[in-house]
């Protein structure tokens, strides 16, 4: 697996994906994805946390046309999802189909193979699909 890029993402042992936050010391603050130091107060005593796989769609749209060297399909979704632990992500979605999502719904974080890069090799991402029942 090639990531999109490193340190968004991850697999535990039983290959269930997370997504890969900073969680300040000085005021308890999560970010995605993870930076030096904390949008909110400043402190560098930021550690690298393991975050909600699963959280809410708050709004969405669909990307109809491919933004510049985009190597999967389109259409797909484009949304924020509030995950259980508070945080909102800015994400693909799953469900290209505006008219099929609503406000609120469960959604749980998948991994998705986007293509093949220049040399070969298949890059993925991380995207949030409506959750299973």
């Amino acid at each position: 697996m090639k990531p999109v890029r490193e340190g968004l993402f991850g697999e535990d042992d039983e290959r269930r994906p997370y997504l890969i936050g900073g969680h300040c010391r000085e005021c308890g603050r999560l970010q995605f994805p993870v930076a030096p130091t904390c949008p909110v107060c400043g402190s560098d005593a930021i550690e690298t946390v393991h975050l909600s796989g699963h959280g809410t769609l708050w709004g969405w749209t669909a990307v109809t046309a491919p933004p510049p060297g985009y190597l999967g399909d389109v259409p797909f979704g484009f949304g924020v999802v509030a995950l259980s632990d508070g945080l909102l992500v800015i994400t693909r979605i799953e469900e290209p189909d505006p008219n099929r999502l609503e406000s609120g719904m469960a959604m749980q974080l998948e991994l998705v193979e986007l293509g093949a890069d220049d040399e070969g090799d298949v890059v993925t991402t991380y995207s949030f699909a409506p959750a299973k029942p």
